[in-house]
């Protein structure tokens, strides 16, 4: 397995591959690794020839007030973990490499991106469309892996790729969960041991929601207060957004009729974590 630090030792590697006729999988991460990862980067060993990591805590999706500095790096663990699976190449580009200093070109988009995350984060998903689009550009994936977790994420990927013509195929794959329920997150390491209890507040009312929908309740309303409700009766949890939405516009509905997303934000002390369920 090879690291790249530069977009010409990743475009220069590709190329080589692309002489033999092999297929290329992209695993977009912000490193810090965990099994949420990895079985993202598994399924693109099992579906390509040659798999590209980048390792990209992307500056430009962070407000200033937002934990860029103190994001959780370790890029060690992570080439270790990416080479026990099969991947090729690990791409590691610092902030210059990937943005000049008068960079002023961005992927913005609307409607799908002013909802949920996009509500309380504003500038968010301008900066996660941008550098995506930066790595499609840079690695010419045929497909490209991205986690349930980050649901609107994935929404918002799938219709740029659509809405720009982008030949690539976008892979979800579902949400991994620790044995206890709680999603998989590079930000669970904030929690201390009070608050990684809390957190489990997020899981649960995810499974009561769903719960009610497979049962029969439409009322996208009832269902969004029975989470709320649970929610608030952990006192750690300060609640940024619960919000049921269509699966493919991320807008708001109050009839539930399938595809939906249920999608929630939750401070757990100063720690924002997000989970969701999809139908």
């Amino acid at each position: 397995m090879k690291v790249a630090y530069t977009v010409q030792e990743v475009r220069e590697q590709v190329k080589e591959w692309r002489k033999e006729g092999l297929t290329v999988g992209l695993v977009p991460t912000m490193g810090y690794l965990h099994e949420g990862h990895a079985s993202l980067m598994k399924k693109a060993v099992e579906e390509n020839d040659r798999v590209v990591v980048s390792v990209f805590v992307n500056p430009t999706q962070f407000a200033p007030t937002e934990d860029l500095e103190s994001y959780p790096r370790d890029l060690e663990k992570d080439c270790a973990l990416c080479e026990s699976i099969g991947v090729s190449l690990v791409f590691h580009p610092e902030p210059e490499e990937m943005y000049a200093p008068d960079f002023c070109t961005w992927v913005d988009m609307d409607v799908l991106s002013k909802t949920l995350c996009g509500k309380s984060r504003p500038i968010h998903f301008r900066g996660v469309c941008t550098v995506v689009s930066k790595l499609f550009h840079i690695v010419t994936p045929d497909k490209a892996y991205f986690g349930q977790k980050d649901a609107q994420q994935l929404a918002i990927i799938r219709r740029m790729v659509r809405d720009l013509n982008m030949d690539i195929e976008i892979v979800g794959c579902p949400i991994v969960r620790e044995e206890d329920g709680l999603a998989k997150s590079s930000r669970n390491t904030y929690l201390n041991e009070e608050e990684r209890k809390a957190a489990l507040i997020l899981s649960k009312s995810i499974f009561l929601g769903q719960k009610m929908v497979e049962e029969g309740e439409t009322d996208a309303a009832k269902v969004k207060a029975a989470m709320v409700a649970n929610i608030e009766t952990e006192p750690l949890a300060k609640i940024d957004y619960v919000e049921i939405v269509d699966g493919m516009s991320m807008q708001p509905i109050e009839t539930i009729k399938t595809p939906i997303l249920a999608a929630m934000a939750v401070y757990i002390g100063k720690t924002r974590l997000i989970d969701n369920f999809i139908l």
